[in-house]
């Protein structure tokens, strides 16, 4: 059986983008990075800049590029995703450096319990529909956060923005993105530029970690992040994922009329880390009944032991938080995830998992500071 890998909220990216909070005068709630910290306060950029490329885990990184190769050249240091180790949760733990207990953005799919709906977080339609659930932002309204960037920005003193597809600030490809993010630098005294990239996770769902566009898409990063640090001055880089990748098989719900009887109403949050709320008084069958069928690729917990162990972090509980979780979680060991139904997406490739290749990510720190 493979090792469950947990969080380590000491050695996260919450800790790094707590690390920006300090340097930018921000409090934060929880631990920074040494590392970071100390090369921030030695070195004083002028600039920050931290470039998240998606799905972009440390294993995958060391199996596709050279040991000599710019990125492995500049690892610095490994560090934890968040649970679960998606993007919803993880990008906005960069974004804010809250835990995904204190910010509620805790996967792809959240039961949002004042309009009694599973809600896609980032497209605003009810799972596996394509219908808005409202005109308004529903994970916006009952999830809301303050960004590090609007939040530097507010007091003026700094400069902040972020370069993404989904920001004001867009692009049309990685050039695109590089040249956006230069064009930010230098505006005061200190400027942080946040940047996301959405591969290589989108190559990575569509054609799985082994094909030979995502190595191609691997060695593409490597070399457009080393041209971009060469025309950079006075400026830290960070370069960092938000989770890892891992070839995966669907488990489909409905064909197990046992358990699937069992349920009470779809299912939500991950296919790697799914919740399940269970109809009253058949918890113990459904645990019974799990185990029997799921127990070599699945842990079961309860949300109590969710809770417990601190797996979506410490600090203070977000709103609606407690409301959105189900009776029982089923965390992957494996290289398995559930789908409710036929009516569900289908990826080669999964996250949001307890494994190595989806909880480690890289740490890579490229010090341009030089001030010529």
């Amino acid at each position: 059986m493979t090792k469950l890998i947990l969080p380590d909220y000491n050695n996260s990216i919450v800790n790094l983008a707590c690390s920006i909070r300090k340097y930018f005068d921000l409090n934060y709630n929880h631990n920074t990075l040494k590392i970071v910290d100390d090369l921030l306060e030695e070195k004083k950029p002028k600039n920050v800049v931290v470039i998240l490329f998606d799905g972009m885990g440390s294993k995958l990184l060391k199996e596709k590029l050279n040991k000599k190769s710019f990125l492995l050249k500049h690892l610095s240091a490994e560090i934890s995703s968040v649970v679960p180790s998606t993007t919803t949760a993880s990008t906005t733990s960069m974004l804010t450096g809250l835990t995904p207990k204190e910010h509620g953005w805790l996967g792809w799919d959240i039961y949002i319990k004042p309009i009694d709906k599973i809600v896609t977080m980032f497209t605003n339609e009810e799972k596996d529909t394509h219908e808005k659930v409202s005109e308004e932002s529903v994970s916006k309204k009952y999830f809301p956060y303050n960004k590090i960037t609007d939040l530097i920005n507010h007091d003026g003193k700094y400069y902040a923005n972020i370069i993404s597809p989904y920001e004001k600030d867009s692009y049309d490809n990685i050039d695109d993105m590089f040249n956006t993010i230069r064009d930010n630098l230098n505006k005061k005294e200190k400027n942080y530029i946040y940047g996301y990239y959405i591969n290589p996770d989108e190559i990575m769902h569509m054609e799985g970690t082994d094909s030979e566009n995502t190595t191609k898409v691997f060695q593409m990063i490597n070399q457009k992040v080393e041209e971009f640090s060469l025309t950079l001055k006075d400026t830290l880089l960070i370069v960092v994922a938000d989770h890892g990748h891992i070839n995966s098989s669907e488990i489909v719900l409905s064909y197990y009329k046992d358990i699937f009887d069992l349920l009470d109403g779809n299912i939500w949050l991950e296919g790697r880390m799914t919740t399940f709320k269970i109809k009253q008084g058949k918890a113990k069958e459904f645990e019974k009944l799990f185990n029997k069928y799921f127990s070599n690729d699945f842990i079961l917990k309860t949300k109590e032991e969710v809770i417990n162990e601190n797996l979506f972090g410490t600090g203070k509980e977000t709103k609606y938080f407690m409301d959105s979780l189900g009776d029982y979680f089923a965390l992957a060991i494996g290289d398995k995830y559930f789908k409710y139904n036929n009516c569900s997406h289908q990826y080669k490739s999964n996250h949001a998992g307890f494994t190595y290749d989806e909880m480690k990510i890289p740490l890579i720190i490229i010090d341009k500071t030089n001030k010529n």
